[in-house]
């Protein structure tokens, strides 16, 4: 889960496992809003929206759900044999992912955001998964196009309240689709992992709040990379900090181990003594949005293997 801190990368709160909770940004204070607990499946990715003073790996709760060492094994485990018993037919060198947007205002309208913005944010999917912001970005194969756009007028909705249920009624489309809820809560985003679709397909998808789309509110969020971040975990993703200063880390060989998230944009920093500096430029780091501009070549594979085994 990604949160928002003043100064700092809305330490994204994803719950991607045991993950470390992300920064948040100081955007009006939303401590107020209650956090549901994360139902089975989620991928606490959550970026926190965090009040004046909150430090950088505050927050409000994960982003994702929980994965302890043990269960990250077992995955891999499983995701090995998925893909063992494939067919060549079942893994496709690029994927076209429909993308369904709900719109979730309160009674009043407020928390609305304009057509421009919803074609703006499916821009930045497809120019950051097509390795368009860096000489170094993988072109992971991976577009977006728009499939249908949906706007409620449910103050609980808008809240997040009864997420589980609200999603479950609004959401559209099969394992292939993904599915982005706006919201206005204490996160920056929260996700569900490819390999809890089967368990939960009716909750599968990213929330994200409604303020960190291109030209929102949520400064140094406000460029569109919360969903960017989101959707990698949705496609089988850990933060790159998830399990610290270790050599499986997240399962990525090309993204250097770090043992926290980082804030801001820290060129240089090295919070491991395993080799290469943190990869704050990376969309699974917590950094600024400005900072974001690659996903690895590995990663890109990881993505495809995931898909190939739960979403294909």
């Amino acid at each position: 889960m990604r949160s928002l801190i003043p100064s700092s990368r809305a330490t994204r709160f994803r719950a991607v496992a045991v993950l470390v909770a992300g920064s948040a940004l100081l955007l009006t204070p939303l401590s107020g809003q209650a956090t549901a607990r994360t139902p089975v499946g989620e991928a606490p990715d959550c970026f926190v929206p965090p009040t004046a003073g909150a430090s950088a790996k505050g927050g409000h709760g994960a982003d994702t759900r929980d994965i302890s060492a043990a269960e990250q094994k077992a995955i891999e485990a499983q995701t090995a044999r998925l893909l063992k018993a494939k067919t060549a037919r079942n893994v496709a060198a690029s994927v076209n992912v429909p993308v369904y947007v709900h719109v979730m205002r309160d009674a009043s309208g407020g928390g609305d955001v304009t057509d421009t913005q919803i074609s703006q944010q499916i821009d930045v999917l497809n120019k950051t998964y097509g390795g368009q912001e860096s000489s170094q970005a993988a072109n992971t194969g991976f577009t977006f196009t728009l499939a249908g756009v949906n706007k409620y007028d449910n103050s609980q909705w808008h809240k997040d309240k009864q997420s589980s249920t609200y999603r479950k009624k609004t959401r559209q489309g099969g394992k292939n689709a993904l599915n982005i809820w706006l919201v206005d809560f204490a996160y920056l985003g929260i996700a569900t992992f490819p390999w809890d679709y089967a368990r939960q397909p009716g909750i599968d998808g990213i929330r994200v709040n409604y303020t960190s789309l291109p030209g929102g509110s949520a400064t140094n969020y406000d460029l569109g990379e919360t969903a960017t971040h989101e959707a990698g975990h949705w496609l089988g993703l850990y933060h790159t900090f998830q399990g610290g200063c270790t050599a499986t880390n997240d399962e990525v060989a090309d993204t250097p181990a770090q043992s926290s998230p980082s804030s801001g944009c820290p060129t240089g920093r090295d919070s491991c003594s395993l080799p290469g500096l943190d990869p704050i430029h990376n969309y699974m780091d917590y950094s600024y949005d400005s900072c974001y501009n690659q996903f690895t070549p590995n990663q890109s594979t990881r993505m495809s293997n995931m898909w190939s085994a739960y979403r294909a």
